[in-house]
């Protein structure tokens, strides 16, 4: 499927940073989900099309013009997998700024909400590999 956004000349683009819990499990999702994911913020009526280079968010009434994006994270900046990440948010269209009070927390539900819907149906199992005739065992005693 392919879908096609617009953009508006930039009104703003303004420093920001972004919770490392939301930072670490958008990439854990967009990581499973290949090239691009797709996050129905359904409480905004937004929906988050995420890519490796940059967060956009569309308005469900507006849906091929960008309002907002978040792009150029730097997590090389952060010290520790749990601090907040830098980036930038560039506002393409006049509500933005006010559509941004919300949209961090109610994009993290988003995110979780997709992730529970994500996790498998049945619990992982360890496998049992049986070694074969004269393979040590892990104390490296032969069989």
């Amino acid at each position: 499927m392919e879908e096609r956004f617009y953009r508006e000349q930039e009104i703003a683009r303004l420093p920001d940073f972004l919770p490392a819990a939301t930072y670490n499990l958008a990439h854990t999702l967009l990581a499973r989900a290949g090239k691009c994911l797709f996050v129905p913020i359904r409480s905004l009526q937004y929906m988050a099309v995420l890519d490796a280079e940059e967060f956009i968010f569309v308005d469900s009434q507006n849906k091929a013009w960008v309002e907002l994006a978040w792009q150029h994270f730097r997590p090389q900046a952060r010290r520790a997998l749990d601090e907040r990440v830098p980036f930038e948010v560039v506002h393409y269209l006049p509500h933005a700024a006010e559509t941004m009070k919300r949209l961090p927390g109610e994009f993290y539900k988003a995110l979780q909400l997709l992730a529970v819907r994500q996790k498998p149906d049945v619990p992982a199992t360890v496998l049992d590999l049986h070694r074969g005739p004269g393979r040590p065992d892990q104390e490296g005693n032969p069989h």
